[in-house]
């Protein structure tokens, strides 16, 4: 048997269990869950492993699942992954209506697709023609929100980390791992389109607390310190920065306030914020943390209040690997034609799989299939056939590029790789950030 005729059988086999497939993504699109709570997605998951006769380790950053498929060798390791979490987004058509969570980003079409790849590869039973192992990943946490409840998990000693893969490089989840991939899907793109290659931003977190003073708000407000008033005034310093970041950089800042006070005859003397400052490289990122800092503590400052600026290492730019980058172009071609692959557009938004990145080859392409923009309510699957089936075959394909003739490629691609850290020097940059 020739490759592409072991391609051709993964490919049918996954076409075979298409209903199947889709069937997962609807339950999990149905039964949303935000980042570290899981719980039923990876039960989910945990399912399809056990029916597909897959070995598997749980409870990996509090709900991963990764299961193995043992190929006729075991020295390279390849990662096919999934991310499980939602985001918070109340009106979409697919919330919870006790949590607000919804896939509006198209998580569960991960899942799905990663789901699906698995099977492709057990039931077409092709593993005695793969020079490597095969690991299967459903991740937590990729959606960075929550950070309250999440610091709380991190002061509980349930993690260590915020993001999903960063706490999975931590507890050392990908030590065995040498090369690997996901699919996301692309925002406002109906058509069946394959976006490759390309970066994303890197970012910090943070939550910031104001503290005032309480007082009548009708009948002394001289007597109070308006911790709301620093926070508006936080605001328009933050504003009055955003001049000073270089256009190159792609420097975005975006503060919310989660609580202006407690009641409306009160003066508020509790108000937090959450923050990111996101870049497309960390030192830019870090210079403007330092502005962005500056603001906040200059507009309490100014109205007498105290503050607490409560900073978190989020994600760090992604860089592409484009050895496999090229195979899963390849592969998309022979799927939706070579018109509709779209090479090196950036992503201005930021996703950990950039600190994975960091440690070992990876590569995240897009794929279309989707109406609205992400994250809204308006986000909408409209082919299913695109964003569940297309990458399970994409990804498959690009596995048995990598695993064939005695893993050849991805042996290559391990030895020529120069990642940005190692494990240990990258929890160490990481920790350093929050020592700044």
């Amino acid at each position: 048997m020739n490759k592409q005729e072991l391609k051709k059988i993964v490919c049918d086999t996954i076409d075979s269990c298409k209903n199947e497939i889709l069937e997962i993504g609807k339950k999990i699109l149905e039964n949303p869950e935000l980042g570290f709570k899981e719980f039923a997605t990876s039960e989910t998951v945990k399912e399809e492993f056990t029916k597909l006769g897959l070995e598997y380790k749980d409870k990996l950053a509090l709900t991963g699942v990764k299961a193995y498929l043992r190929g006729k060798e075991s020295k390279i390791k390849v990662a096919v992954m999934g991310e499980m979490d939602a985001v918070l987004c109340p009106m979409h058509p697919y919330a919870d209506s006790k949590t607000g969570a919804a896939h509006s980003c198209g998580h569960n079409t991960q899942v799905a697709a990663m789901l699906g790849a698995a099977i492709g590869f057990v039931k077409s039973g092709v593993k005695e023609y793969l020079d490597g192992d095969v690991v299967f990943m459903a991740v937590p946490a990729e959606e960075f929100v929550e950070l309250e409840y999440r610091e709380r998990l991190k002061k509980e000693g349930k993690i260590s980390f915020l993001g999903g893969k960063q706490e999975l490089i931590y507890v050392g989840a990908f030590d065995d791992v040498d090369t690997a991939m996901m699919v996301h899907c692309q925002p406002n793109t109906p058509e069946r389109k394959s976006f490759i290659g390309g970066s994303s931003s890197g970012f910090i977190g943070k939550t910031i607390r104001f503290k005032g003073k309480e007082a009548h708000a009708g009948g002394a407000p001289h007597d109070g310190v308006n911790a709301l008033n620093a926070a508006m005034a936080a605001l328009m310093c933050i504003h009055a920065q955003r001049e000073t970041f270089r256009d190159e950089d792609q420097i975005r800042v975006h503060p919310i306030i989660t609580k202006g006070g407690d009641l409306v005859n009160i003066v508020p003397a509790d108000v937090r914020m959450e923050t990111f400052v996101r870049g497309k490289n960390m030192g830019a990122v870090l210079d403007a943390n330092k502005k962005v800092n500056r603001a906040i503590q200059g507009g309490a400052y100014a109205i007498g209040a105290d503050v607490e600026i409560t900073e978190f290492p989020g994600y760090l730019p992604m860089v592409q690997e484009d050895t496999m980058s090229e195979l899963f172009k390849n592969n998309s071609i022979q799927l939706i034609g070579e018109e509709n692959i779209i090479e090196g557009i950036d992503m201005v938004g930021s996703t950990d799989i950039g600190d994975l990145g960091s440690v070992l080859p990876v590569i995240q392409p897009n794929m279309g299939g989707v109406i609205g923009a992400a994250h809204s309510q308006d986000y909408k699957i409209v082919d299913e056939e695109a964003v569940y089936i297309i990458p399970a075959k994409a990804m498959a394909m690009t596995v048995v590029d990598l695993l064939w003739d005695g893993a050849k490629v991805a042996g290559e691609i391990k030895n020529n790789y120069k990642p940005q850290f190692t494990k240990e020097s990258y929890l160490k940059f990481m920790d350093d950030i929050v020592k700044a």
